[in-house]
């Protein structure tokens, strides 16, 4: 079983598994190795106990470990890099002089100093082999020119963007995430492609880095322009300030503009966020009972055998009272039409208006028993 580890030949690049053999390796250990752009100088960022079982890592098919690099190796082959910077700047002048429509971003050279590769972007496919040619006669090496993508220009060329800050994909970032528009405004960023994009032309990487938190604290709150229900009454969702993680209210009955921490808001409403429709067809009934219950209930209707409203209010009081609070001497016995009129009466006010008015019909009809005059 080969004993394996990891390797990086530039600050935040891609790790390259060798077989390390008999060599006994640590962390940040210089090695010389075979790779297919000749011999260069990596540093062990994996020891073989560090290593886990991978793809890259099966079989013994690794290349090895040549030897540990030793200070004069370090020291050719920074040289080796520096004299690259030269030999890019000939090669983009002898690419501008052919009218080839590339941008030379940067170069290497193998420890030897007999093979240089380039990397370059184009728009569309170009014949560079008069290039190739012309350069390697010019430098005195093997030339060999690789196409690369805008983000993997930026990559190689280093600098600082607008932030200040030294590009991430050059200090640290060994991958590029997948950056889309929908991130942009699930950030709440402008949506102009010219003031999201980093020097490579493309979105910020960096969008990325918050936009699960965006993501999850969005959902928790309301969208912008809904209604809700509050305890001082409905309100308007006008803004959501995701840096102080506040949300903008404006309170319809007030006209009042109100901000309220996420925090709260969410230990108030809980983290589902109820529609103003629902909180209308479910809560509206419930307040108007409520309300209805305060101001007490609501009159039962009004039947035709009961006195006329203009009865003195002492009396409709004395006769709405219960038996308990009523005058202690017994009522005396209707008679008469009263007794019969008093029975309909009674059960009118158990029953529905509907039966009261039918037995009132009743007790109007030609042959009923009630008197034609008082």
């Amino acid at each position: 079983m080969a004993s394996t580890v990891g390797i990086r030949f530039r600050q935040a690049g891609k790790i390259f598994y060798y077989d390390s053999g008999d060599f006994e390796m640590q962390i940040s250990n210089y090695v010389v190795v075979d790779t297919s752009h000749g011999l260069s100088v990596g540093r062990v960022v994996i020891t073989p106990d560090q290593v886990i079982a991978n793809e890259a890592t099966k079989g013994d098919d690794l290349k090895p470990v040549l030897r540990l690099a030793t200070p004069e190796d370090v020291e050719a082959f920074d040289a080796a890099q520096e004299k690259a910077k030269e030999s890019v700047r000939k090669a983009k002048e002898m690419a501008s002089d052919q009218g080839l429509d590339i941008v030379i971003s940067s170069g290497e050279y193998d420890l030897e100093v007999s093979q240089f590769t380039g990397y370059f972007t184009a728009t569309e496919r170009v014949d560079f082999r008069g290039l190739v040619r012309d350069l390697s006669r010019e430098l005195d090496a093997r030339v060999q020119l690789l196409q690369v993508g805008d983000r993997d220009r930026a990559k190689l060329a280093d600098g600082f963007d607008v932030c200040g800050e030294r590009l991430c994909c050059s200090s640290w970032m060994t991958n590029f995430p997948a950056v889309s528009i929908r991130m942009a405004k699930e950030q709440d960023l402008p949506l102009n492609p010219q003031k999201i994009s980093g020097v490579c032309g493309r979105l910020y990487c960096c969008l990325t880095f918050e936009y699960d938190e965006y993501k999850a604290l969005r959902g928790t709150l309301p969208k912008v322009g809904s209604t809700l229900s509050t305890p001082s009454g409905e309100a308007k969702v006008t803004g959501i300030d995701f840096n102080r993680e506040v949300v903008k209210l404006f309170l319809l009955e007030s006209r009042t503009p109100v901000e309220v921490a996420a925090v709260d808001f969410q230990l108030q409403h809980g983290v589902t966020i109820r529609p103003m429709e629902l909180v209308q067809t479910i809560e509206g009934p419930l307040r108007t009972g409520q309300r209805d219950s305060d101001v007490g209930t609501s009159p039962q209707p009004q039947s035709p055998l009961r006195p006329p409203t203009n009865e003195p209010r002492q009396q409709r009081q004395r006769r709405g009272k219960p038996a308990s609070e009523s005058s202690l001497s017994p009522a005396p016995p209707p008679s008469g039409a009263a007794a019969s009129a008093s029975q309909p009466a009674a059960e009118g006010e158990a029953g529905a208006p509907k039966r009261k008015r039918r037995r009132r019909r009743r007790g109007r009809g030609g042959g009923g028993d009630a008197p034609a005059s008082e």
